[in-house]
This record gives structure tokens, C-alpha cells and sequence, in this order.
């Protein structure tokens, strides 16, 4: 199997496009450099397309590994015919590999093998023939006392094991019934009757079914979850099946082996071996196969609603009030400059049990004084409605400091506070007042701040610890390399974080440009990196073009073209007669150039395209501009809610079956898929994604379960 072009017909592309993108990320090219700076060599090929052919070649490169030491194992036990060598070179799966492995697979002694060793195998292929009908008078030949087939049903029975262990090892058949299963049956489960109480939470699933090939995703997760807790029993099996008539597998089987009804032993031979073999099987397989479609939707769901979070629009360099609220430990307070840096910290207590409203008031004010405050951003944890409207006091009371307050998600703030990052970058300040300054950052610049945070703790994905973690990880650092990447970073005030995600830099590297950084002061040009201890030339190569230095010696350095096609920009310059310096933003001059111009071996027409669109808008931010959304006031808990009530939220997490928005009660609502809009939705994220603010009118609640559904179909006959 050529891998190549697998992933062509896979991507809908050409052979050679996957074969140039194969050979850059063989030779350490990262994802965001190939899609940003090798696109002639590509045709193009998107970060998505890159992503996909990464992992699939990831896949069938394991396959294929697989496929030689299947094919050199069956070989050494000198059974490796052409036929067989065929079908292992033509299989296009793991699991059918799998299949064609079972008879040659080293096991422990089995009862059919026990048989075999006691001289049953020539009974058990007449009798597989079905053409004796006399069982008994057949099997009388084959009783060996000294082999322990003592009777007719010692030989019997051991004719029957092998022909059951033949039958579950032809590879054809077990694929056969596997798709007739998926297909045709459904996968239902029950309570455990001692744990009904306790498993309430599963309600929904004490008498469940549904068919295998139409289940989503949640609820595969949803299942197993409850089966793993001990709440759940879960089966798969055809539905409306008849107890007096043949099993429409059985059947399958007995077609496929040419076995006529009436020859009875043999028909409840078939029988036996799919109870308590092949239907056992290809329960797990199909199980696995449940499990794995739904952990990769699960994690696809996470990895866009992190997307969405790390490209969030960004207040930008305002000074900001971080407050971190809580009853009887106080409100954190923390006040970051327009870089991010902290410049003040307090703890006020307005709420309960000390009550020092006015006080708190007071300190407030004084610190946005003080420090010329802008912004105040307010975590969405405990205490965050209460604390929003001591803030609305201090605008009403305070209109003179020109402040602007928003409740934004304090998600992950606390796993940040006690990590080594936040003790290495705010060595002398409490960790209780940590979660206020992560709160003021991340409201200035989510994706600077965010990257500090595991991703699964930011809590943006569904059953995110049901799924293989591994793959979860992967998938996420991928989505924080693209994001990263996708923005740029400033060489002169990134953490280590933030530039460890930058293409071709490594954790270590990242440390090294800082700790440069701290030495030598600001970089000066992106070609001072190369004195960066242990940033070889590919490093550089790779990571050069993500890098930003606003008042360096070079303008280009402050914008995305790579500085192999410093050259390119110069000579625009030079037949547009003016410097460089002066191109930048000059829309009317670069319209107007034939970008084919400035086609050569070295420059290709993507590049040429892009390095024109980069001098139009220098370092332009991909992300959205900054807005902010307002909780009714008066609505702060599940019971101040009321059904056609009509109100603005943030979406804090897309799923497959809706949205959830929060709407400022501290429990986020559910819009349902059908409730999302005046026509028919696939698939919510074509609709929203986190993080968005939007307007919903509320259908329903239950507070005892924590329940609300909301629509985004704001007319009530809708």
C-alpha cells in the first residue's frame, strides 16, 4: 500500500502535492511553516489538509510496520502462501491485518488444539462438510481412550471446538458479519437494579436503544461512562429477534459455509460458535470501533472550541482590574499593565460574612486611579454575579475613571496559580491572588495567557476524560501550534510559554531567547536569534517568520514575511521606487503590481502573493475585533429566570448536539441543535463557537436537576 497515494485520494489532491509535504515534514518542517512558507512546494495545501496528512501518515506508517513483522511471523511458522501474502499486502486496515493474523496469532493451548493433538481434525472437516447425517455413527471411528476420547461425545465435542475455532479465524466471513452487525444491530443498555438511586444522572439511559451506525458520539461516551461507574449494563444485539427462529448471523454463517438447515449438529455447532465467539468478538470490535469514532468527535469538538478560545479577540495593552471573586475568603484583586506586567495586588471583602461594601468600594477606586485603570475583568466562578455588581457601583459611582467592566471565564485560573509557570513568573505573590492576575491577562490577551494552562483544563470539552489522552493531547498542542502560529508572537515580551509553541522552538529554546532576552535586552532584528545558545539554522528557518520585533533595526521584522524573502520586498520596493519603510500600508501602490512579475526559481507565485498581501497590512492580527456582552441585571440565579425571558450571553462550549451559553446564573444554559436557528443545522460550529456573544430567550429550567434550555429562536412562536 503506497501511503502517498492513499492520502491523495484521501485529500482530493495530486501524489506529488503529498509526496513534497511527506518529504518537508520527514526533514523536521512543522505543520504552520509548510502551510505559511512552502506553499509552491505544496500547491497549497491548508493547515487542515497538512493535519490530516500527518496523521493518517502516522497511521498507515504504523500499518505498515505491522503488516512486516504479521508477514515475517506467519513466514517463520512456514504458512506464508502467495494467497495469503496477497491479502496481507491488500489489507487497508489494522483490524482487518488482525483478521487474517487470528489463525497464526501465538496463543495458549486450546481446547480445539487439544482435539487436534487426540486425532479429531479428519472428523472435524467431514463433519463440517454437513454431508453426514449420522453424527453418531461418524464420530464412533475417532474414540481414542489413550487420547481421552473415551465416548461418541468426547470426539463429538472436540470436533466441535475446532470446527468453532476454523470458523472464527476465516478472515472474510468475521468481516462479512462484522458489517451485517454494524449495520443491522443496535446497542442498548439497562440499570443495574442495586445502583438505581445512585445512577440518577443516568436516567436517560436505564432503558435505552439505539442503532449501532446511528448513535452520536455523546452518547457512546455517555454509555460506556455509565458502564465503567457500574451504573449501566450495555449489550449489542439485532433487535425484534424471534427466540424460535435461527439467528440471522448463524445463518450468515451457515450460507457462507454452505451448510444446509437440516444437518442439525452442524447448525448448532455455528450456533455455539457465534454466542460464544464470533458475536463476543465482534461486540468488543464493534465497541472499539464506537469508542474510537467517539473519542475523535469528542476531541474535534474540544480542539475547535479551544480554537475559538485562543483566537478570542483580545482587549489589548489597556491596564486592567483582575478580580477573582469569593465570599468569605474576599475578592483577589489585580492590577496588570498595558504589557501584562503586575503592578498591584489587594483583597477586599464586600460580601459575605464581613459585608464591607463601601470599603471595597473605596480600594477599588483607588487602585484605578492610581494606576489609570481601564478595564475590570471579573472571574465567572463563586461570588461572580455579586462582585459584578459591586463593579457596576464603582462605574456609576466613579464615572470620571472611564471604566469598563467584563465577567470573563476564570476556567484553568486556579490549575495556572499553583503551577511551577506561575511561581516562576510571580515568585513573591500569593497563590490565592495568582488566579486575579491570570484573570486581568487573559481578558488583554487570551492566547498569551491561555497557553500557560493545559488545555483540558480550560473546560471547553465534553467527557475529555473518557477519551485516549494521548491522542486528546496531540490534538490540542496541535490546535495551540496553529493558533500561535496563526497570530504571531513578539519576540520582545513573550513568556516561555507562548514561544515554546512557535514553530521549530522547543521548551528549551524558548528559555534560551528569554534568558538572552534578560541579558543582552530587547532583540534589535530576528537575525540577532542566531546568537540564541543552542538555535541552530533550522530552528531559525523554522521559527524566524512567527516571530515579531515592532522597533527593530528592519521593518519587516515586525510582519510576517520570512526573511528568506527579505530580498523579494526589496526589489518590490525598488521597481515601485521607494523604501521599504514606505510600502508598508501602501495599499494604492500594491494593487497595483502583477505579482507574475516577480515570479522566479527562487520566489514562487504563492510566496510573491503573500509577501505583496503582508506589506499591504503589516502584522495584521487574524482575530476578531473586541466586544463584550452584558448580563441582565437582576438575573443572577436559576430561580430569577422565567420562560420568554430574552437575554445576552457568551457561548462557552459547542458540542455536537448544541451550544452552552452562559447567561450569567452560574450554570450555563443549553441551546439544543434545533433551537439554533429558523433552518436545519449539522453541525453547531457552523453556527457559533465559543466564546461568541449572543441573545437567547429562555424556554425552560429546572433548578433541582440544573437544567436550562434556551433558544436562540428569539421569537416565541418560533
Amino acid at each position: 500500500m503506497n501511503p502517498v497515494s492513499v492520502i491523495a485520494s484521501e485529500l482530493g489532491v495530486k501524489p506529488a502535492q503529498v509526496g513534497a509535504a511527506i518529504t518537508l515534514i520527514d526533514d523536521g518542517a512543522t505543520i504552520p511553516f509548510i502551510a505559511r512558507y512552502r506553499k509552491e512546494k505544496t500547491e497549497g495545501l491548508d493547515d487542515t489538509q497538512l493535519r490530516h496528512l500527518d496523521q493518517r501518515l502516522s497511521y498507515l506508517r504504523e500499518l505498515e510496520d505491522r503488516r512486516d513483522k504479521i508477514v515475517e511471523s506467519i513466514k517463520a511458522q512456514g504458512a506464508l502462501t502467495d494467497r495469503l501474502k496477497a491479502q496481507l499486502l491488500q489489507a487497508e486496515s489494522k483490524t482487518d491485518l488482525e483478521d487474517l493474523y487470528l489463525p497464526f496469532k501465538p496463543r495458549r493451548r486450546t481446547k480445539a488444539q487439544i482435539a487436534r493433538e487426540a486425532g479429531l481434525q479428519q472428523l472435524a472437516d467431514r463433519l463440517k462438510s454437513g454431508n453426514d447425517a449420522n453424527t453418531q455413527h461418524v464420530a464412533k471411528d475417532y474414540i481414542n481412550c489413550k487420547a481421552g476420547i473415551a465416548t461418541v461425545s468426547d470426539a463429538l465435542e472436540g470436533a466441535r471446538h475446532i470446527i468453532m475455532e476454523d470458523v472464527a479465524e476465516i478472515a472474510e466471513l468475521s468481516k462479512s458479519l462484522r458489517d451485517y452487525f454494524w449495520h443491522n444491530a443496535h446497542i442498548a443498555s439497562v440499570v443495574v437494579k442495586s445502583k438505581k438511586q445512585q445512577a440518577e444522572k443516568y436516567a436517560d439511559y436505564f432503558d435505552y436503544s439505539e442503532a449501532l451506525k446511528k448513535i452520536p458520539s455523546h452518547r457512546v461516551l455517555a454509555l460506556l461512562r455509565g458502564q465503567r461507574d457500574g451504573f449501566l449494563r450495555i449489550q449489542m444485539e439485532i433487535p425484534n429477534l424471534d427466540a424460535n427462529r435461527t439467528h440471522p448471523c448463524v445463518n450468515r454463517i451457515a450460507g457462507y459455509m454452505q451448510v444446509k438447515p437440516q444437518a442439525q449438529w452442524l447448525m448448532q455447532t455455528l450456533s455455539e460458535c457465534w454466542k460464544s465467539k464470533l458475536h463476543k468478538r465482534i461486540e468488543t470490535e464493534l465497541k472499539a470501533r464506537l469508542r474510537e469514532h467517539a473519542e475523535i468527535t469528542a476531541i474535534e469538538v474540544f480542539a475547535k472550541n479551544l480554537r475559538s478560545l485562543l483566537l478570542a479577540a483580545p482587549a489589548g495593552e489597556k491596564v486592567t482590574i483582575g478580580l477573582d471573586p469569593g465570599f468569605r475568603t474576599g475578592v483577589k484583586v489585580a492590577v496588570t499593565d498595558a504589557t501584562g506586567k503586575l503592578v498591584d495586588t489587594a483583597t477586599v471583602f464586600p460580601h459575605e460574612p464581613q459585608k464591607q461594601w463601601n470599603a471595597s468600594l473605596s480600594e477599588l477606586a483607588r487602585l484605578a486611579d492610581k494606576d489609570a485603570a481601564s478595564l475590570i475583568a471579573i472571574g465567572n466562578g463563586t461570588a461572580s454575579r455579586e462582585t459584578d455588581r459591586l463593579a457596576a457601583e464603582l462605574l456609576a459611582k466613579h464615572p470620571e475613571l472611564n471604566l469598563q467592566k467584563l465577567i470573563v471565564s476564570e476556567a484553568g485560573a486556579s490549575v495556572y496559580s499553583a503551577s511551577e509557570t506561575a511561581s516562576k513568573e510571580l515568585p513573591d505573590i500569593d497563590v490565592s491572588l495568582r488566579g486575579a492576575v491570570s484573570i486581568a491577562r487573559r481578558l488583554q490577551d487570551p492566547l498569551a495567557e491561555l497557553v500557560k494552562v493545559e488545555p483540558k483544563a480550560i473546560g471547553v470539552g465534553q467527557y475529555q476524560h473518557d477519551v485516549d489522552q494521548m491522542r486528546l493531547a496531540r490534538s490540542l498542542d496541535d490546535v495551540v501550534e496553529d493558533c500561535v502560529n496563526a497570530v504571531g508572537v513578539d519576540l520582545n515580551s513573550a513568556s516561555v510559554e507562548l514561544l515554546a509553541h512557535v514553530s521549530g522552538l522547543t521548551p528549551t529554546l524558548a528559555a534560551n531567547i528569554v534568558n538572552y532576552r534578560n541579558k543582552a535586552g530587547r532583540f534589535k532584528s530576528r537575525d540577532e536569534l542566531r546568537k540564541v545558545a543552542r538555535l541552530g539554522p533550522k530552528a531559525y528557518e523554522q521559527s524566524a517568520g512567527f516571530l515579531r520585533i515592532r522597533d527593530g533595526h528592519n521593518v519587516l521584522d515586525r510582519s510576517s514575511v520570512h526573511p528568506e524573502s527579505y530580498p523579494l520586498a526589496k526589489q518590490i520596493g525598488r521597481d515601485a521606487g521607494k523604501a521599504v519603510q514606505d510600502l508598508l500600508g501602501d495599499s494604492a501602490t500594491l494593487s497595483g503590481l502583477d505579482p507574475r512579475l516577480y515570479v522566479s526559481e527562487r520566489f514562487g507565485l504563492p510566496t510573491v502573493v503573500d509577501v505583496i498581501s503582508e506589506l499591504d497590512k503589516p502584522g495584521r492580527d487574524p482575530r476578531p475585533e473586541f466586544k463584550t456582552a452584558a448580563f441582565k441585571d437582576g438575573v443572577e440565579k436559576i430561580s430569577d429566570l422565567k420562560p420568554g425571558m430574552v437575554l445576552e450571553g457568551v457561548v462557552s462550549n459547542v458540542t455536537h448536539f448544541g451550544a452552552f451559553v452562559d447567561i450569567g446564573v452560574h450554570q450555563d444554559g443549553l441551546v439544543h441543535i434545533s433551537a439554533m436557528a429558523d433552518r436545519f443545522v449539522k453541525d453547531p460550529h457552523d453556527v457559533v463557537a465559543a466564546g461568541d456573544i449572543v441573545r437567547v430567550r429562555v424556554l425552560e429550567t429546572d433548578a433541582d436537576r440544573k437544567r436550562i434550555a434556551l433558544t436562540m429562536k428569539l421569537q416565541a412562536d418560533s
